[in-house]
């Protein structure tokens, strides 16, 4: 009778353990997960990484130094940084993978856009005042047929050994139509690879966000603002849900250089087939992509192209989602949605 009531009272006890066991075990899946926010500056604006986690994983250290080694690489307001050694003409300079992913991007969208979409435009974009020293130069249409000699992504190479050559040496590599977009997938990266799965990241207006909000249990959800709002208003012309998508947004509503004789007004984004600097009808594009690097890309090439150009472009890109703010004919202010952008709209 002692033994049978051993070994009840060993069952038990071992039932017991069992319990507290799994209540524990109950209890931590339930822990709900916080909202981290860093925030900084880089690129000459700001920067905003937010993800969810139970525990915080990622400094703000981390982040700057991972954007500093991003601007060492690709950054033309650097004098010390890769990109200005090249443009200096040193052809000796070993790129690394950021400048790699950027070049090779940039030569994908420069010939699916028949050279719309052209980083080798620097030098001219240098002329009209909007480049690291910001000083405008004198320009007509002789100094423009000039300097657009030394634009085009097919007069400069990727060699095997990382290096770079340039058919012209006054070539001027600027990606910052690009670059920008690029850093936001770098920080998603460094995100994923500490084991973050939800996350939002936002540099200097272009964003990624990936996984979801799972502190409110909800999509992450993004603003585009109005191209005809004044600087000091917020306006919303639409409320998108953003999942595992890049986002960019390029306009000429708000870089203008004022010529202070003429009063005539230049835009930062020029064209590389005829090197001028001039409003077009599209205000703005807003962009999303699998990655942020295509959205900004694409973006600043339908600030290039003209509106019917756009349109025909995306009918066979179900990959892109796509808002054009244009003027039409009329002067007046229109939208186009692609189906897929459409779907995304909150309100």
């Amino acid at each position: 009778m002692k033994i049978i009531l051993s070994i009840i009272m060993g069952s038990k006890k071992l039932l017991s353990l069992y319990a507290i066991f799994f209540f524990f075990f109950s209890c931590q899946k339930e822990v709900k997960d916080r909202l981290f926010i860093i925030q900084g500056e880089a690129q000459g604006s700001t920067y905003s990484v937010k993800y969810c986690s139970n525990n915080e994983i990622i400094t703000r250290n981390s982040i700057d130094s991972l954007l500093l080694a991003f601007d060492n690489s690709l950054s033309t307001y650097r004098t010390d940084s890769k990109i200005s050694k090249i443009n200096q003409g040193d052809s000796t300079i070993i790129v690394d993978d950021f400048f790699v992913e950027t070049f090779k991007t940039s030569q994908k969208i420069y010939q699916e856009t028949n050279g719309v979409f052209d980083p080798t435009i620097g030098v001219l974009v240098n002329a009209y005042g909007f480049g690291p020293s910001h000083k405008k130069i004198e320009l007509n249409q002789s100094k423009i047929d000039s300097l657009l000699q030394y634009v085009g992504f097919d007069k400069v190479r990727l060699n095997e050994n990382r290096t770079i050559s340039k058919k012209f040496q006054q070539t001027y590599f600027d990606f910052n139509a690009i670059a920008q977009g690029y850093s936001v997938d770098v920080v998603v990266s460094f995100l994923k690879s500490k084991g973050i799965e939800n996350g939002i990241v936002e540099i200097g207006g272009e964003i990624v966000a990936f996984g979801k909000n799972t502190k409110e249990n909800k999509n992450w959800v993004v603003g585009i603002d109005d191209p005809t709002q004044s600087p000091e208003e917020r306006t919303l012309i639409a409320k998108i849900k953003l999942e595992n998508l890049g986002m960019a947004t390029s306009g000429n509503y708000r870089k203008v250089k004022i010529d202070s004789l003429t009063g005539e007004k230049f835009v930062h984004i020029v064209n590389p087939k005829t090197g001028l600097s001039q409003q077009s009808k599209i205000l703005s594009a807003t962009v999303l992509a699998k990655n942020c690097i295509d959205a900004d890309g694409y973006a600043t090439a339908f600030m290039v192209m003209d509106f019917n150009q756009t349109q025909t472009f995306l009918k066979n890109r179900n990959d892109l989602y796509v808002l054009l703010i244009y003027m039409d004919e009329q002067n007046t202010i229109q939208q186009f949605k692609t189906p897929n952008f459409d779907s995304l709209i909150l309100e």
